[in-house]
Parts: structure tokens; C-alpha cells; sequence
């Protein structure tokens, strides 16, 4: 008898979600003057044939993660989330957040000191991620991922790049931290997110179709994640969810790959 299956898995890895009414975090580089609600993604996954996503807290919106959290209840296990949390967060909150559909905690670390993680409460939120089974999601630039990301898995938890891990858009892959992020791929517990070419400068769409291969000969293609970066802060004007989908038929030309990137997810989100 045929196996009855459901439709396959594509999913969204990299999305936000936020309006005007929420409180904005203290010292936030950016804020956007316009709304991006849930009904609003989720009208994007419809219409671009998505079965999934995932909602990644917006660093203006700092650790209350609770528009975020009433988003995933709200949609009965189609999302997951990553959350920002502050290192001293309690191990209550945790897994508060783990039951409501969180999977990971981000570091926006753009413009930031790099966290040092001998601390004690670092050590301590990281042993609860781990203990989780949750990943840490990073973004910062290529060069300080090759030392950071290293200093991650020595805790023992999933380590998930931003956007082809942002080298420095004048020299691409050419740039020494990607060809050091390249080797992290041999550890088997760093994720890179295909995503946002644009945030890779003027020329992010040649460079991400040079770094794809390499990204996918260096960590397989199980260990590359697609999101849509929706809805594209502060890149709106030039930037659409089926632009970011269609780029994506260009960068992984065959199509049984581009539906295993879409559907490998699965697992590390826990779909």
C-alpha cells in the first residue's frame, strides 16, 4: 500500500513580526515606522507556497518577547520562534518560552561587544540552552564569527549564522573570516542562513551565488537554512518576499536541493 504523506515541508527560517503599539527597547539602533503583523507573514507563506516559519525576535524590540510568544500560540505550531533573553534570565522563563514554541535565542551582535562567555551567567544561560536542545543564533560579521562561533560550540550548544555570516562585502568569499567560517562547517553543529543577499552590500546577489557552493561543499546542504528576512527592515523599498523566494530558484538551481534546503529544517526547529 502507498504511503499517504502531506504536503512537503518548505520552510521560512528568518522572518519578523511587529507592529507600532509594542514597546521599543532602550538604546536600539533602529525602529521602523510601519507595522508587520502576523496575518500579514503569514499571507506571505500562503501566497509563496510556504508550510512553515520562523519568527526571529527584532533587536528594537530587546527581551520582551511576548508579541513574539502570542504569535506562536496563535498559530498552533506552524512557527517557531528565536528569542532574545538577557544572560541572567531565569530557568523558569526558559521553559516558559520553550513550551510556547521558542527553539533558540538569538545575539544580534551588529555593533556590539562581542559577550564574553567565561562569565558566569553566560556559562549558565548556555548550559540551559543546551540542556534545551535549543541553538544560538548569531549575527555578526565573518571576521568575528571565526573566533565567537568557536567559543560557542565549546558550550556544547547548535550555533545558527546570519546571512551567509556577513563578510566584508569588498572582498566576498575572498574575505579571511568567511574562509574561516568555511572550516566550522567540519563540526557539524553550525547552521548558515542563505538569506538576505542584500545585507551582504551592492553586489550581494553575485556574491551569495559565489558563496553557495562553497557554503554547500563545506557544511552539506542539511546545515543551510533559506529564510525570507520578511519584511526586509530598513531594505523595504527594493526588497519583497517573492523577490527573496525567486532569488532563491536562481541560487539552488535543482530543484530536488532547493527542496531539501527548504525541508532539512525541520528537525533543528522542531517541526
Amino acid at each position: 500500500m502507498a504511503e499517504v504523506t502531506g504536503p512537503r515541508l518548505s520552510i521560512d527560517t528568518h522572518a519578523h513580526v511587529f507592529h507600532r503599539g509594542l514597546k521599543l527597547a532602550p538604546g536600539r539602533r533602529y525602529a521602523p515606522d510601519y507595522d508587520a503583523p502576523l496575518d500579514l507573514y503569514l499571507q506571505q507563506l500562503d501566497q509563496n507556497g510556504m508550510t512553515n516559519g520562523v519568527l526571529v525576535q527584532p533587536s528594537f524590540l530587546g527581551t520582551d518577547n511576548s508579541y513574539l510568544v502570542e504569535c506562536l500560540k496563535a498559530t498552533s505550531g506552524r512557527l517557531r520562534g528565536i528569542a532574545v533573553v538577557d544572560p541572567g534570565v531565569s530557568p523558569d522563563e526558559l521553559h516558559a518560552l520553550d513550551r510556547a514554541g521558542i527553539v533558540g535565542i538569538r545575539l544580534n551582535l551588529v555593533g556590539q561587544p562581542l559577550p564574553d562567555l567565561a562569565l558566569p551567567e553566560w556559562k549558565a544561560l548556555l548550559a540551559q540552552v543546551k540542556a534545551l536542545g535549543w541553538q544560538v543564533e548569531v549575527q555578526r560579521n565573518a571576521s568575528d564569527l571565526a573566533v565567537f562561533a568557536p567559543k560557542l560550540l565549546d558550550h556544547g550548544v547548535n550555533v545558527v549564522l546570519d546571512h551567509y555570516a556577513l563578510p566584508d562585502p569588498k572582498t566576498g568569499v575572498s574575505d579571511p573570516g568567511f574562509q574561516s567560517v568555511l572550516k566550522l562547517g567540519a563540526s557539524r553543529r553550525v547552521w548558515v542562513k542563505i538569506s538576505a543577499p542584500y545585507r551582504n552590500g551592492a553586489d550581494g546577489e553575485p556574491f551569495a551565488k559565489q558563496a553557495y557552493p562553497l557554503l554547500r561543499a563545506a557544511y552539506g546542504v542539511e546545515r543551510l537554512l533559506w529564510g525570507s528576512d520578511w519584511p526586509h527592515t530598513q531594505f523595504e523599498a527594493q526588497q519583497s518576499y517573492a523577490k527573496n523566494r525567486k532569488f532563491l530558484d536562481e541560487l539552488v538551481t535543482d530543484a530536488d536541493e532547493r527542496a531539501r534546503v527548504l525541508a532539512l529544517p525541520r528537525e533543528l526547529f522542531r517541526f
